[in-house]
């Protein structure tokens, strides 16, 4: 029998029979990880256990304790709940139905609403199938027959993406499970009998594609684990995580407002959001000044040339606004500020004695975002971009992303968040810029964060078109990871505008770009931000940092006189001038999540005293006003979490 062999990740190879499939080489390993094994990666791409290894390999098995294994896992799980919806609504149609960073969903187009009452039956079913331990079997087959085989279904979606496939670059396979089939490129689990414990979440609408000119579909969430616990615990997780949904928390703190009939997608901040966005953006400048960086402002509409030369409207012109007609000439709302940084670079004739610069903008920028992917302050169509951009000389780079990655972890730490991970994207198929240029820059970006002693994470072919990048991903206080800064350099713009700079031998030479943006947008930031503290931010951020409540009218005017002193010193405060009783106010002060109450009454009064109350602590006793005036500046300076 012919052998191969077969590599592992730590390095140890072993000789097979040609043909064996990733499942016998686990079985061979242990009997365990033959249990737990749920998907393969063969040569870097992901495959069935069952898929049989007819050359030399390098091979790696996923658990559900990988990414990896837990993306096969939930997308297995999603062909499970369609099958489960064919049997209950025989009429289903199928839009897509991925795997996402916490479950599944499946957009569904049947004749009725599903409601709560339904996901508990769909379950069920689920659970049936899943005990007949039906194996998913691939098949691949052309264009032609896939075509016929979902328009005998009658399933137009499929049909729809069938017709946008190319057969010649795209092999075109289809997953069979019992009697269900769907068309999907896999992998898959072994069977349905891995799939254990199931909870449907939601049903919301969503229109086909995104686009609301199409019909709308109902999109099921899902989750699904091998063990009850796991399934518990997250349930758990879930209910936290509706109580810190910045949507609800933005109501009940009265921090900001979307109006659907106004424009979808554009933020209003009220008074109370406006000083929380205040405070951020003030430390953001102050930061910015003192880590070397230049701030500008830019205009917020450029003329169509702009776009025409950044590349934009030929290659982000489905996500920019409509333009508008200004002297007969098209212009457009910015969707992005580098081009403006670019203008200010390109006034005069820049020397590499001028080099780096470090030019910063809080820019709001406008993108079209399709009205079914917007989501409260994280997807918005009008935000202000935390941006940077960095120009440099190549013997610059690698020193000038060691101060980004600095000022990056400096940035978050000070907001709360010391849970980082780092990511190098590498160049994609697709690209601009000779290789020489991408492997300088490349190398630049992994010193860097080698000689920061940072663990890093390679995501090959993640680059953007135009250069490699780092991505930083944080963990909030649940531990959910949220994509957030880049280091992004750029081989396109440089070129196409013709920049330049006159180097030390007299030359003209290109500078490097380097696209840099910490906290992402302001609006997502603060939507983050919110749901980090669950409303309660530290002292220095919190909108009202100070409550003053008197016992009674009698003591408004002694009240009065406690806020007017705090608000000497910048201290935010509000006075309470509400005619109920004490209980009820020190109960609402304590729901609007404000970090101190001061309680003043006769006692107070007469003593020039506060009676302090701490959110979450309760009654910390009463102090001389200048005492506490002295505890709550010392908090705000140094910024307590």
């Amino acid at each position: 029998m012919e052998k191969i062999k077969v590599s592992f990740p730590d390095g140890s190879v072993k000789e097979f029979d040609k043909g064996v499939t990733p499942y016998q080489v686990a079985e061979s390993i242990s009997r365990k990880l033959a249990e737990d094994a749920l998907v393969a990666e063969v040569n870097g791409h992901e495959r069935d256990l069952s898929t049989p290894l007819l050359n030399d390999v390098t091979l790696r098995l996923y658990t559900f304790d990988d990414e990896k294994g837990k993306e096969a896992y939930w997308h297995s799980t999603s062909h499970l709940m369609a099958h489960a919806i064919t049997s209950l609504y025989p009429e289903a149609k199928f839009g897509v139905g991925p795997a996402i960073d916490s479950g599944f969903y499946y957009d569904v187009d049947v004749n009725s609403p599903i409601t709560e009452e339904d996901l508990r039956k769909i379950e069920k079913r689920m659970s049936e199938i899943s005990q007949q331990n039906n194996p998913f079997q691939r098949e691949e087959l052309s264009k032609n027959d896939a075509l016929k085989f979902f328009e005998r279904k009658g399933d137009p979606y499929k049909v729809e993406i069938l017709n946008e496939l190319d057969e010649s670059s795209e092999v075109i396979s289809i997953y069979k499970e019992g009697e269900f089939t769907d068309l999907c490129t896999g992998p898959h689990l072994p069977s349905t009998g891995k799939i254990k414990f199931v909870r449907l979440l939601t049903v919301s609408g969503s229109y086909w594609r995104g686009d609301e000119h199409n019909k709308q579909l109902q999109r099921i969430y899902g989750i699904s684990f091998p063990k009850k616990k796991m399934l518990e615990d997250y349930l758990v997780f879930l209910e936290e995580a509706k109580k810190r949904d910045h949507r609800k928390l933005g109501r009940e703190l009265d921090l900001f407002s979307l109006h659907e009939e106004a424009g979808p997608g554009l933020v209003y901040w009220h008074p109370k959001g406006a000083r929380l966005r205040l405070e951020i953006e003030n430390f953001w400048r102050k930061a910015h000044l003192n880590n070397g960086y230049d701030i500008l402002y830019t205009p917020h509409v450029g003329k169509s040339w702009l776009w025409e030369t950044s590349g934009h409207l030929g290659f982000y012109k489905e996500s920019m606004y409509s333009p508008m007609k200004v002297d007969e000439l098209d212009y457009y709302v910015k969707p992005m500020n580098c081009p403006f940084h670019i203008m200010v670079y390109m006034s005069r004739l820049r020397s590499y004695r001028d080099l780096p610069f470090r030019w910063a903008e809080l820019g709001t920028v406008y993108r079209y975002e399709k009205s079914g992917v917007l989501h409260g302050l994280l997807r918005v169509r009008g935000f202000t971009q935390d941006d940077a951009h960095l120009f440099c000389a190549e013997e610059q780079m690698e020193d000038e992303i060691i101060e980004v990655l600095r000022f990056s972890m400096f940035m978050w730490r000070s907001f709360g968040f010391e849970k980082m991970e780092f990511y190098l994207s590498t160049k994609p198929e697709k690209s601009v810029g000779d290789d020489a240029l991408w492997d300088r820059a490349t190398r630049s970006l992994e010193s860097a964060m080698k000689r920061e002693g940072l663990n890093y994470k390679i995501d090959e072919g993640g680059g953007a078109f135009y250069g490699p990048k780092i991505d930083i991903k944080i963990k909030d206080a649940l531990n959910r990871e949220w994509q957030m800064s880049t280091i992004q350099f750029d081989f396109n713009m440089p070129a196409r505008f013709g920049m330049k700079y006159i180097g030390e031998d007299g030359k003209e030479h290109t500078p490097f770009m380097i696209h840099r943006a910490l906290l992402g947008s302001i609006e997502r930031f603060m939507g983050v931000l919110i749901e980090h503290y669950g409303g309660a931010f530290p002292i220095w951020l919190a909108p009202t940092q100070v409550a003053v409540v008197p016992i009674s009218q009698n003591f408004y005017d002694y009240a009065k006189n406690v806020a007017d002193e705090l608000k000497n010193y910048d201290v935010r405060v509000e006075l309470d001038k509400r005619n109920e009783k004490i209980g009820y106010k020190i109960r609402d002060w304590e729901t609007k999540k404000v970090p101190y109450m001061l309680i003043v009454g006769e006692k107070e009064a007469q003593s020039n005293m506060v009676s302090v109350r701490k959110h979450k602590t309760g009654d910390l006793g009463s102090m001389a006003l200048d005492e506490f005036r002295a505890k709550i500046l010392d908090e705000i300076l140094s910024k307590k979490q």
